[in-house]
């Protein structure tokens, strides 16, 4: 395989002595048998060996259409015939100009100003200190007691410090606690995790009952209240009762808060729609998207927000209602143009229609394994999937932690050329949207495999 002139062996050795990776227990890294990956085409991911990979979890949610896409990749080397990268502050350039327009042509009517980032946690960060200076300005400050928020707990909407404020994974956020300002923490959707003598249905409506209840006690004092819509995604992939989104949307705006909804993970047509809050008909006040935004090529991250929201930063420069905020690439044209190119596969390809027949693909191969004697539950939101591992699903009995069952059978998939990531003992399946049949039977082959070789049956 050529890896430009290094051997796997260095690439290696470079990597355990230079590379500090994210999210990553380094000091069990090398046996959990990283890729070092140099290539990618399709949906496959190629290691310096030459091996070829599924990549079953969309490189992190991000890769929409596979690698080395030529659509994308031609508008990438076109762009760079022009111009790579020129200021947002103060001027603009033609990429970002045109993806702003297109990109409200698929958002909801509600939205009409985008405000660019280059990551998902920068653009929910952006939506908070909008809606907090939004009560400040907003018909003279009249209400400008609102400055609190509210997240969900099992959140996750990044890892800057006002999006770890609103999360709820303790795993990630708790040690960060003397660099966090407080928040609300509303219930979490989860289901599963629930007293014996509780049906679901009897859990799902607790949840809603808990979430109205956090709403009023809080209402005149919230800014915005932050959701992720469809599924919390790195909580655990856990899914929302139906219609709780619609339901959701009206008592924060009967509660006079703003509506942040975070749809980083799940926006981008994961849901069948190009954004999961059209799937109940949701008009927020900010629309958070990032990942597949680009198709997974570059860091580009947008926030939409509603004129109402835009109309109180104006006024004389004098005023200071400026929006002081923003980031060296923003609106990057090369990433901009990789944007454009990806929401033309969406037009030219019927992608939402594909999205939505393969989301009935999935159901149906995943469907066997709820009779796996270690598999305790399977939710599915679009084309995502987390299918939750056991000790003792009879009895919800988790396997303990220092066993990392979901790591290795992640490991263990790789036998099949399969990529896999979990969340714990989750395994999440995030696949390209144009996957084909016969990748997602191998997909959920792979699991049944991993979970054969590393669980004693």
């Amino acid at each position: 395989m050529n890896t430009r002139g290094f051997s796997k062996q260095q690439l290696e050795q470079w990597d355990d002595r230079y590379v500090w990776h994210p999210f990553t227990p380094h000091s069990i890294y090398r046996d959990e048998r990283p890729l070092t990956v140099v290539a990618g085409e399709g949906h496959h991911l190629i290691d310096a060996d030459g091996t070829k990979y599924l990549d079953g979890v969309g490189s992190i949610w991000c890769n929409l259409f596979g690698h080395q896409r030529e659509e994308i990749d031609e508008a990438v080397r076109e762009q760079l015939d022009h111009i790579a990268h020129s200021t947002l502050l103060g001027n603009t350039n033609d990429r970002a100009v045109i993806l702003a327009k297109r990109l409200l042509e698929w958002a909801p009517d509600s939205l009409g100003k985008v405000f660019y980032s280059d990551n998902g946690s920068t653009s929910v960060e952006i939506a908070m200190k909008m809606a907090l200076q939004f009560w400040q300005q907003h018909d003279g400050g009249a209400e400008n007691q609102r400055t609190t928020f509210m997240g969900l707990s099992n959140a996750y909407s990044g890892d800057t410090i006002g999006a770890v404020s609103i999360g709820g994974i303790d795993l990630f956020h708790s040690r960060f606690g003397p660099m966090l300002f407080e928040s609300v923490r509303g219930p979490s959707p989860v289901t599963y995790h629930r007293p014996d003598n509780q049906t679901r249905a009897d859990a799902e409506q607790q949840f809603v009952d808990q979430f109205d209840a956090t709403v009023d006690e809080h209402g005149d004092e919230l800014a915005a209240v932050v959701i992720e819509p469809g599924m919390q995604g790195a909580g655990g992939m856990i899914t929302y009762p139906d219609g709780f989104l619609k339901h959701a949307a009206q008592k924060v705006r009967d509660a006079g808060a703003l509506l942040i909804l975070d749809e980083v993970a799940m926006g981008m047509g994961r849901s069948g729609e190009m954004f999961a809050c059209q799937r109940e008909g949701v008009d927020p006040d900010f629309l958070c998207v990032a990942k597949g935004l680009t198709g997974g090529y570059t860091p580009v991250a947008a926030t939409l927000a509603t004129d109402r929201v835009y109309e109180a930063f104006l006024g004389p420069p004098e005023e200071g209602r400026t929006f002081f905020h923003g980031h060296t690439y923003t609106g990057n044209a090369i990433g901009c143009a990789a944007a454009i190119a990806t929401l033309d596969i969406f037009e030219n390809d019927d992608v939402l229609a594909e999205v939505r027949r393969k989301e009935k693909v999935l159901a149906d191969r995943l469907e066997p394994l709820w009779d796996h004697p270690h598999v305790g539950d399977i939710r599915q939101y679009g084309l995502a999937a987390g299918v939750e591992l056991m000790a003792d699903p009879d009895s919800r009995t988790k396997f303990d932690s220092v066993d990392r069952i979901g790591a290795n059978v992640c490991c263990a998939a790789r036998d099949k050329h399969v990529f896999l990531r979990p969340l714990g003992d989750v395994i999440v399946l995030m696949p390209p949207l144009s996957i084909t049949d016969d990748e997602i039977d191998q997909l959920v082959e792979a699991i049944e495999y991993g979970i054969d070789e590393v669980v004693d049956l």
